[in-house]
């Protein structure tokens, strides 16, 4: 089983224009869709369509819409009681796939409410393969929450603690790579590059410099790094070696969850003892999958674009 932790989830509103966005103008939509969103969710979604277990940790209250989004999700679920409403996230998309977010920062956590919170995880991990530590945090919450989370998991499990992946950005980011010392990180290149203090990459060596960005994390810090690179594929850092694996062509269509769809697809590839090369690949045909899909949609293995995804091993 894979549990999943979304401490700011979020009630996505996707909007599909008919010509590119006009900044202070008046347009009309040609769809509109709405889902039950938030990082660790959606991973969660596409470990379930996968027909793998998984459950869903989350804050919610009683009387939040986002739950009546949230049932249609056919993830598992475990609540936890907190008093305010999950935030709402627009995403405006153009014909050509260009991706305009507006993220809300989502209502305070109480001190009380975030222990609950971290007590919920702890109990769901029992027999858990991962743990998905995925999205940003609430205001109140600490940027130490992901660290206080890993801990509490690993003291109380010892060895038979789940391995723990943590996507996340910023300062939240920072203290879970050295301070909690998860087995999987997944950022994109600015998220790396932040992370590191290496500078935005340029794009013509885009692979290299994150091969080089992450090196140093691999694995004295962090197990292993999986760094989603957009139309470029993703890399994969291990302490055993690189590879990076190039993403198909495909209609993009929406690119919102696409990270955490790749993020779940390596997860079912390790869950099937997949050799790391086989990994990456897998994160790459999910992530694409998500792509092409409008809105959050989580894509299913009937969804994975066919053909072959060319994987190359990389030398420091």
């Amino acid at each position: 089983m894979i549990v999943t932790l979304t401490a700011n989830p979020s009630l996505d509103r996707s909007v599909t224009l008919g010509a590119p966005l006009l900044p202070g103008e008046v347009q009309s939509a040609v769809g509109a869709r709405e889902d039950a969103g938030g990082k660790g969710i959606n991973v969660a979604r596409v470990i379930a369509a996968a027909a793998v277990p998984a459950l869903a940790v989350l804050p919610l209250a009683a009387d939040d819409p986002f739950g009546v989004a949230l049932q249609s999700a056919g993830v598992r679920t475990r609540p936890v009681p907190v008093h305010g409403h999950a935030r709402a996230n627009l995403t405006i998309t153009d014909p050509a796939g260009v991706t305009t977010k507006l993220n809300l920062p989502g209502t305070i956590l109480e001190p009380a409410e975030s222990a609950a919170l971290v007590a919920a995880v702890v109990d769901a991990c029992a027999g858990a393969r991962w743990l998905v530590l995925a999205g940003s945090l609430p205001p109140g919450a600490g940027d130490d929450f992901y660290v206080t989370v890993i801990r509490a998991v690993r003291d109380r499990w010892r060895d038979d603690a789940p391995k723990i992946a943590v996507d996340t950005s910023g300062d939240a980011l920072r203290a879970a790579v050295f301070d909690g010392q998860p087995d999987l990180i997944k950022p994109n290149e600015q998220e790396l590059a932040e992370l590191t203090g290496t500078g935005r990459p340029d794009p013509d060596g885009l692979v290299d410099a994150v091969l080089t960005a992450a090196g140093p994390l691999v694995p004295e810090t962090v197990g292993a790094a999986l760094i989603t690179l957009g139309a470029q594929g993703s890399v994969l850092v291990t302490a055993d070696g690189a590879f990076v694996a190039e993403a198909p062509r495909i209609r993009v269509r929406s690119t919102v969850g696409a990270g955490d769809s790749a993020l779940a697809g390596y997860l079912l590839a390790d869950l099937a003892d997949a050799a790391p090369a086989d990994r990456v690949v897998n994160a790459v045909r999910y992530g694409s999958a998500a792509a092409s899909l409008p809105g959050t949609q989580a894509p299913r293995p009937l969804d994975l674009p066919p053909g072959d995804i060319r994987v190359a091993a990389l030398h420091p």
